[in-house]
C-alpha cells in the first residue's frame, strides 16, 4: 500500500528539537516541488507515476543510479526527496528497520529516492510492489573490494575501517586480502565480500525489479538508459517528449565526478591493484560468485 500522506521522512532533524526548523524546512521544499511538478505536467499524470527507488550494495554505483533517476524530473512527473538515503541519518548512521519501513510507505507517487537495502523482508515486499519501480544496481565484486579500501583507507578517515586499514596494514595488497575475506575482532566488524553479496544478491531474482550492472551504465550507457525507460513504461511512465530525447536527458544527469564518493569509477580497476595471492583468495573466498554474477565464464581468469 501506497500512502498519500504528506512526507515525514525520518531524519536526525527530527530527533533533534533546535534543528527541527530546518527538517520542516525541507519537507516544505519537497512538497513545494511536488507542486510544481503536478503544475507542469499535471496533478493526474504526478499521480500516476510510479516511486522510482534506487537501490545498491555500498561501494557498488549509488550515486551513479541516484544520479540517473533524479535526472528523470527533466523529462515527466517525478520529484527528488531531498533526503538522504531512507536507511540513514544525515549524519550517515543507520537507522531501524522500522523507521527504514516507514520511509519507504511515506514515499508518494512521482517520488524519487535512494538506498542500501538488503535483499530480505519487509523490503522485498515493499520494493516490489506496485506503485514502485526499484532499480538495483550491482558491480564486479573485486572492483567493491578495491573501492571499499581506497575510500576506507584515503577519502572517508571516519569510516571503522580507516584506522585498521592505515595503522596495523601496510600494503594495498594487505587490505584487499582483509576486505575479501572480513574482519571480526572486537570492536571491528567487516563481512566477507561473499557474504556482503550474499545480503544482496536476492534482489537479481525479484521479477518485479530491474538489476542493472554498474560496468553497462558506464561502457554501454544508451542501452541502460534504454532499459531503464523501458521498466519505468511498464511501471506506469509514458514519456512525453521522443525517447531519444529522453534518453540524451538522462545521460546528460550522469557525472560520476560528481560524487563526493568518486575515485576512479573504471570497470577492470581491480586488475591494477589485484596480486596472484589476492586472486587465490577471491577464489577461496566467492566460489563461483563471479560466474554466477556473469562476469567470468569460468574460475580460470
Amino acid at each position: 500500500m501506497i500512502y498519500l500522506v504528506p512526507p515525514t521522512l525520518i531524519s536526525p532533524l527530527d530527533h533533534e528539537p533546535l534543528l527541527s526548523a530546518q527538517a520542516l524546512l525541507k519537507r516544505a521544499r519537497w512538497q513545494a516541488r511536488r507542486g510544481r511538478a503536478a503544475s507542469r505536467w499535471g496533478a493526474e499524470a504526478l499521480a500516476s507515476s510510479p516511486i522510482v527507488f534506487g537501490n545498491a550494495m555500498p561501494k557498488s554505483g549509488s550515486h551513479l543510479i541516484n544520479q540517473v533517476i533524479t535526472g528523470l524530473p527533466q523529462v515527466g512527473p517525478f520529484v527528488k526527496s531531498g533526503y538522504p538515503p531512507v536507511n540513514r541519518f544525515e549524519d550517515n548512521s543507520n537507522l531501524s528497520e522500522a523507521q527504514i519501513v516507514a520511509n519507504l510507505q511515506q514515499l508518494q507517487p512521482g517520488d524519487i529516492a535512494y538506498g542500501y537495502l538488503r535483499a530480505q523482508q519487509p523490503f522485498l515486499d515493499l520494493l516490489s510492489q506496485p506503485g514502485f519501480a526499484t532499480i538495483f544496481i550491482y558491480r564486479d565484486p573485486r572492483d567493491v573490494v578495491v573501492s571499499q579500501v581506497f575510500y576506507a583507507s584515503e577519502m572517508y578517515r571516519e569510516h571503522g575501517m580507516h584506522d585498521y586499514y592505515t595503522r596495523e596494514l601496510s600494503t594495498t595488497a594487505e587490505r584487499i586480502a582483509a576486505a575479501i575475506q572480513g574482519v571480526d575482532r572486537p570492536g571491528l566488524h567487516l563481512r566477507s565480500i561473499a557474504s556482503r553479496y550474499h545480503v544482496y544478491s536476492g534482489w537479481l531474482e525479484q521479477p518485479q525489479v530491474l538489476s542493472i550492472r554498474f560496468e553497462q551504465l558506464i561502457q554501454q550507457q544508451e542501452i541502460a538508459l534504454n532499459a531503464i525507460l523501458d521498466f519505468l513504461a511498464g511501471r506506469g511512465f509514458t514519456p512525453i517528449a521522443p525517447r531519444s530525447q529522453v534518453v540524451v536527458a538522462l545521460a546528460s544527469a550522469v557525472s560520476p565526478q560528481r560524487s563526493g564518493t568518486f575515485r576512479k569509477g573504471r570497470p577492470g580497476n581491480w586488475r591494477e591493484h589485484f596480486t596472484s595471492e589476492n586472486k587465490r583468495l577471491m577464489k577461496d573466498v566467492t566460489g563461483d560468485l563471479l560466474v554466477r554474477l556473469g562476469y567470468e565464464k569460468d574460475m580460470d581468469w
